[in-house]
């Protein structure tokens, strides 16, 4: 207690002496300025005013206060601080006098156990004595085994060898208890010395019971041979394949033994040399190594190329039958925890799996394709194969998965388009080839039984079409809908090129019209009517396509324009080549309109009637409603021509008696081309616009006496005809010949000045007439020559 207080003195001592200034402790100097420094700062703030002093007592009072507060928690943080001090010396005193005593007794114990390692060390001879005598009694116990052994394992062989695999296996097992046995006395797994056994001595008894693991090896060779033909066994005699069963069920009971020894049995026991074997894992590994064997025999090097389907087809008949003896014979002989049907099942699924993957990743054309896709996904879950109702209890479909993934039939199904894409187009290109041939045959186009003249390519084409839609249909809709778009994009290839044929066709013609000029109009017109029947069939089947499809309102919305383009281009471009070669025809008698002989005769207009009734009569052959589009395109261009021929100025009148004549036979050649319109009609349907009521307008414009009633004779015309044109009218005026210029220059204004709106449904007539620009005239220079 005295020193404690001693301590506790100085400590105080220590602690006055740093709250006096030292000049040891130079901080306390400047901490003590700095507060002087921040009281007067404070002071002078507070104490400004004079009258502010009266408050000094307060502030001292309260300042005084908390002086003595902050004292006071000082001198209690060092009293707790000084107490802590005084308990850390106690204990290390305590510390101190206890490691004294341990020291003392640890120098006691160091000579206690000097004594006894002097008497332990003569028991060290004693001991090697009673390990050499365990040893030398483990082998004199073990050798009628031993010498017996080698005897044994060749007798084990001849056992194994001749496929009685029960017995061998009972004697391996007896040389494996042996072997386990010499191991365990070996390691004197009983005695107290628990030593463990010597490198040397392992090795010597492995290689001594060397023989065993050759069994092992030689029975597990044999076991497996029977496993995989089992199939074969159980159809002529089980009996090997129930022993093999056995002695895996053996094999399986003695590993879980010592597999339950080793965790829950004698501590420190080794496991024997090739535990755990797991047998039965290895039955069922050579069942599905055995299946996929029977897979490669199954007309394997048949598989590719046509015999594909027979393959796939072989492959089904082995699968089933396989199936039919192991759910009746196989099962019989395993254990029902082995479900052995849905091993097996699970094996050819998984084999399958392996060999379609290999089939796919060859270059497969589009039948092999279409025979692996219609085997995946119609046979193989169909009730012939998997689907059979005594099968499904077996399967196990989010477990196996699909034979092929979406991702490779989508694939499949894209390579099978692009294959029969490669076959359609040839064969589209050979029907064109045929179609050029026929062309150049002297005699006239085939007829069907409506009367219309036709060829072989429409009919191979819609073929072609239906028949590449069936086939894809037989694998899903989404195929046949792929096909079906394709096949459809292929004949618009093929319609770009039969209008580039028809072009060409016309060309040979312009230049040699003596070698196909009896029938080219007629092929002229099998073509637009091919055209047509072509556009017909394409929406029939696409009709047929879209009610068949449960979701053809998003896969099929419409047809593709493209193709329906391309019909209506060379549909447009054949009819545009027979006006061609009615114009040809017409022409020698439209260069004599409207001249002094058609003016002194009268009579040809009847001459170009006739031509078109003869066109008219070919027309018949071609399918609505292009009969009656080349009909109406055949007047309507006659009478272009006889207007064209009007505008020319072939004929100027010099008279009134003239403008009367002309205007009336205007008149009679308008009523024949009326009356050749309306027994054009009695086939067809009538047309909208008669541009035969054209012709009389213009006579009744030429035939007006008073020229001073042109102005309201073209504010007429233009009403009618709201695309006619300065040109033109100037030509009427022209033709004429009496019209003084102040009127013509009113009746130019007029026309100049009206821009009327087409109305809707009208078709402009004056835009495919054009006037021949005036020949300029000769005129003497109005300045005189030098």
């Amino acid at each position: 207690m005295n020193g404690s207080h001693d301590s506790c003195k100085s400590a105080r001592s220590s602690y006055d002496c740093h709250l006096l200034p030292n000049t040891a402790w130079p901080e306390l100097g400047r901490a003590e300025a700095l507060a002087r420094g921040a009281a007067l700062k404070w002071a002078s703030g507070v104490f400004c005013h004079p009258e502010h002093l009266e408050k000094l007592v307060h502030y001292r009072k309260r300042e005084s206060q908390r002086t003595a507060s902050i004292n006071s928690r000082l001198k209690s943080v060092v009293q707790s601080y000084l107490e802590g001090v005084d308990w850390g010396l106690r204990q290390l005193r305590e510390a101190r006098s206890e490691l004294r005593d341990v020291s003392h007794a640890m120098a006691e114990v160091r000579l206690e156990s000097r004594k006894n390692a002097e008497g332990i060390s003569p028991l060290e001879t004693l001991r090697e004595t009673s390990i050499t005598h365990c040893q030398l009694l483990a082998a004199v116990s073990n050798l009628p085994r031993l010498y017996s052994v080698r005897s044994m394992v060749l007798e084990t062989e001849r056992l194994v060898e001749s496929r009685r695999l029960l017995e061998a296996h009972a004697r391996l097992m007896e040389l494996e208890r042996w072997q386990d046995e010499v191991f365990l006395q070996l390691h004197s797994m009983e005695g107290p010395s628990r030593m463990a056994l010597s490198p040397e001595d392992d090795e010597l008894v492995r290689n001594y019971f060397s023989g065993v693991g050759r069994l092992v090896e030689a029975l597990a060779r044999e076991l497996w041979a029977v496993v995989g033909s089992g199939l074969t066994l159980a159809l002529h005699n089980p009996t090997p394949f129930v022993s093999a069963v056995r002695i895996v069920e053996r094999e399986e009971a003695l590993d879980r033994f010592f597999l339950e020894e080793r965790n829950g049995g004698v501590p420190g026991r080794p496991i024997p040399p090739g535990r755990p074997r797991h047998w039965r894992q290895c039955f069922f590994k050579v069942l599905e190594e055995a299946v996929a064997a029977r897979f490669r025999k199954v007309s394997y090097r048949h598989s590719r190329g046509p015999g594909l389907a027979g393959h796939l087809s072989a492959l089904q008949h082995c699968i089933m039958g396989d199936l039919s003896t192991v759910r009746n014979l196989l099962e019989q002989c395993v254990p029902p925890y082995y479900h052995l049907t849905k091993a097996y099942l699970h094996a050819c699924h998984r084999c399958l799996q392996v060999h379609l993957k290999q089939t796919i990743s060859w270059e497969l054309q589009s039948g092999e394709i279409f025979a692996v896709l219609h085997w995946v996904l119609h046979v193989y879950s169909s009730s012939e194969m998997m689907g059979e109702p005594s099968l499904t209890a077996y399967l196990d479909w989010d477990e196996l998965g699909p034979l092929i993934s979406q991702d490779e039939v989508d694939q499949l199904q894209n390579k099978y388009v692009q294959s029969v894409r490669k076959s359609v187009s040839e064969w589209m290109q050979k029907t064109l080839e045929v179609e050029l041939m026929d062309w150049q045959r002297h005699q006239e186009p085939d007829i069907d039984h409506e009367g219309c003249y036709h060829t072989s390519l429409p009919t191979i084409v819609t073929q072609m079409l239906e028949e590449n839609a069936r086939v894809a249909l037989m694998i899903n809709e989404t195929l046949r809908d792929q096909t079906f778009q394709m096949g459809l994009y292929e004949m618009e290839k093929l319609l770009a090129r039969f209008r580039d044929a028809i072009v060409e066709f016309g060309k040979e013609h312009r230049k040699a019209p003596a070698d196909n000029g009896a029938f080219y109009l007629h092929y002229l017109l099998a073509c637009i009517s091919n055209c047509v029947i072509l556009k017909s069939s394409t929406e029939n089947l696409y009709q047929q396509v879209s009610s068949a499809s449960s979701r053809a309102s998003v896969r099929l919305s419409r047809i593709p324009p493209g193709p329906l383009a391309a019909l209506d281009r060379a549909v447009r471009k054949a009819c545009r080549l027979a006006m061609d070669q009615l114009l040809l025809e017409l022409q020698p008698h439209l260069q004599e309109l409207l001249t002094r002989a058609w003016l002194a005769q009268g009579d040809i207009i009847s001459k170009v009637c006739s031509i078109l009734e003869e066109h008219r009569e070919l027309y018949s052959r071609v399918r609505p409603p292009c009969r009656q589009r080349l009909q109406e395109e055949a007047l309507w261009l006659t009478v272009v021509e006889y207007v064209r021929a009007l505008m020319q100025k072939r004929l100027i009148c010099r008279s009134e008696e003239e403008r009367e004549h002309a205007a009336l036979q205007m008149t009679q050649d308008a009523q024949q081309l009326g009356e050749h319109l309306r027994n054009t009609e009695v086939d067809g349907t009538a047309v909208e616009v008669n541009p035969t009521s054209l012709i009389p307008v213009l006579a009744e414009f030429i035939k007006l006496k008073d020229p001073g009633l042109l102005i309201l004779e073209v504010s007429g015309l233009i009403s009618k005809y709201p695309d006619i044109s300065e040109e033109h009218v100037s030509a009427l005026l022209d033709i004429r010949g009496d019209v003084p210029r102040d009127v013509r220059a009113s009746v130019l204004c007029l026309v100049e000045q009206n821009s009327p709106v087409l109305p809707p449904g009208y078709r402009p007539i004056f835009p495919d007439i054009l006037v021949p620009p005036p020949s300029t005239a000769f005129c003497l220079p109005t300045t005189k020559c030098a």
